[in-house]
């Protein structure tokens, strides 16, 4: 039988990974994308990538899953580079949430998060009892086993970013890396998806937009900017006024939350008198001993 962590959370059966990228660098049609970026992710640790469009968050996070080779350095898991393990033998290690594709699957909800199993079988080889459990967790975990079998094609854009998280869950693994996991959801599945990442203990590299959920949630914050890491802490010390004017061009103001302890920034839309407005800020998940976390 699958193990089940309060409220039905799938638990991995791996132990969280070290992630770590060494000087890593992305060339693709003569422009730099990604320029030296080292970065170490503990065992455990919950770490948001944030930065404007074109910053370069996708295309390292796809040299940490294999689906890009780094022009230079290296992506290492528990100290072996992820270009050397055998592809099956990471996917136990390693699970993925890419931005969401359409027309990718042909197939059932069910079927796409049963494929989160693969990576445990052998050729062929049909789902088990315990495949089976892991697979009617994940799917009520994020609130789809409704739509199980329905056309995966069909769904709208936040549905099937549900799924595909899903099947993340599915595979069972240490080691997640989410690529706007939060895309097209609304805010309910927002704050449901990241607190699901907080309580599955796991090691996780999440791209955001949202500086609030990141704030929230993660337990520290990269700044990439032109390829470049320029910035990295505790949200906290990161996500300050003189950050945000210089990374994302806008006047904002950071405070401290008054219940959670995590910065709460609010952009101005103007000049000293225009009326701020707050991003939306996630209540971030109970600690390990029942309290809120702080920055």
């Amino acid at each position: 039988m699958a193990d089940a962590a309060e409220g039905g959370a799938v638990i991995p059966d791996t132990t969280p990974g070290a992630l770590r990228a060494e000087a890593v660098s992305v060339v693709a049609g003569g422009r730099t994308l990604v320029d030296g970026v080292s970065l170490d992710v503990a065992p455990a640790e919950v770490v948001g990538l944030v930065g404007p469009n074109g910053a370069g968050k996708s295309t390292l996070l796809r040299t940490f899953y294999r689906a890009l080779r780094p022009t230079s350095g290296r992506v290492l898991l528990d100290g072996e580079d992820v270009w050397r393990m055998p592809g099956k033998r990471l996917a136990r290690r390693l699970a993925a949430v890419l931005q969401e594709t359409a027309g990718e699957f042909e197939l059932t909800v069910h079927d796409v998060v049963a494929m989160g199993r693969t990576p445990h079988k052998r050729a062929f080889q049909g789902d088990d009892a315990t495949d089976r459990d892991i697979i009617t967790a994940a799917l009520g975990e994020l609130d789809v086993a409704g739509l199980a079998r329905a056309p995966f094609d069909r769904l709208s854009g936040g549905e099937k970013q549900r799924v595909l998280i899903a099947r993340a869950l599915a595979q069972r693994t240490g080691t997640l890396v989410l690529d706007e996991p939060t895309n097209h959801l609304d805010l309910r599945h927002q704050i449901d998806a990241l607190r699901l990442v907080r309580r599955l203990g796991v090691t996780a590299v999440i791209a955001l937009h949202d500086l609030n959920l990141a704030a929230a949630f993660c337990d520290r914050i990269c700044v990439l900017h032109g390829g470049r890491v320029v910035a990295t802490g505790p949200p906290g010390r990161v996500l300050t006024p003189r950050l945000l004017a210089e990374v994302y061009q806008v006047d904002a103001e950071v405070a401290e939350h008054p219940r959670t302890g995590a910065p709460q920034i609010t952009v101005l839309t103007g000049g000293p008198s225009a009326r701020p407005v707050a991003l939306d800020t996630a209540r971030p998940p109970a600690g390990p001993e029942g309290r809120e976390p702080t920055a």
